[in-house]
């Protein structure tokens, strides 16, 4: 997993619980809130959305959208960062912004930074892209990349030693330079994000963020986490 990471900012607690206070007010008389001595639950909450709401399709997603998550993504690639982006139906973003920073690019030159540190290259190996091209990636390619990346920093300090400003000398530096991001969903565009980038054919980094995105996914609705992963994950499924 190179060195991508995911942690988790805040989150709703007993998520389950409220989905099902959500699905259980569409078909209650009573304001629920009068019966909370009467709820489930986390764990039996859990069982009761996937029963009730989630298995065979039987009901709409609208309750999975009370629940929110917040995470702290570190560490991907500019490339990853931008096709998930292009998601925002329910998903938010703020992103490190190469306009204002670029001190962890000096460091490269200094010394104080590895390269791929603030540079992604992937790993060497076979690869094939969406429209089945096949290539090898060579040792002795990424190990040219890895030099370029060293004479873009180096060039990147030069100017803006030279008194140019972050926004102008970003410019110079290469495509997939690590950026950092906060990104928040309900419950509902959890699922929708993976959904659309946990599949076969998805960008292999993305495939990766989705990886450590479910482990997340599991430990905060474990039920519903897991009936996606027995129902939908992997299958290129829209939610509804």
């Amino acid at each position: 997993m190179d060195k991508f990471k995911i942690e988790v900012i805040t989150s709703t607690s007993n998520p389950q619980q409220l989905v099902w206070a959500a699905m259980h007010q569409d078909y209650s008389e009573d304001l629920v809130w009068d019966n909370q001595d009467k709820f489930p639950d986390e764990e039996k909450a859990g069982e009761l959305i996937v029963k009730h709401l989630l298995s065979g399709n039987k009901g709409h997603y609208g309750p999975l959208e009370h629940p929110q998550i917040t995470f702290n993504v570190g560490f991907f690639p500019h490339s990853m960062m931008q096709q998930v982006r292009t998601h925002r139906v329910g998903v938010s973003f703020d992103v490190q912004s190469n306009r204002y920073t670029g001190q962890r690019i000096i460091d490269v030159v200094t010394g104080k930074r590895e390269v791929e540190e603030v540079f992604y290259l992937r790993p060497v190996g076979d690869y094939t892209n969406r429209q089945g091209k096949k290539y090898t990636y060579t040792e002795e390619q990424r190990q040219e990349d890895l030099a370029w990346c060293w004479e873009a920093c180096k060039r990147y300090k030069q100017r803006i030693d030279e008194g140019l400003s972050e926004e102008h000398a970003r410019g110079l530096i290469p495509f997939d330079v690590r950026q950092h991001f906060v990104l928040s969903c309900n419950l509902r565009s959890l699922m929708h994000l993976l959904d659309l980038r946990w599949k076969k054919d998805a960008q292999l980094e993305a495939q990766q963020f989705c990886e450590l995105l479910f482990v997340h996914f599991q430990e905060w609705t474990p039920a519903v986490a897991q009936w996606y992963l027995e129902a939908r994950a992997k299958k290129a499924r829209l939610s509804p």
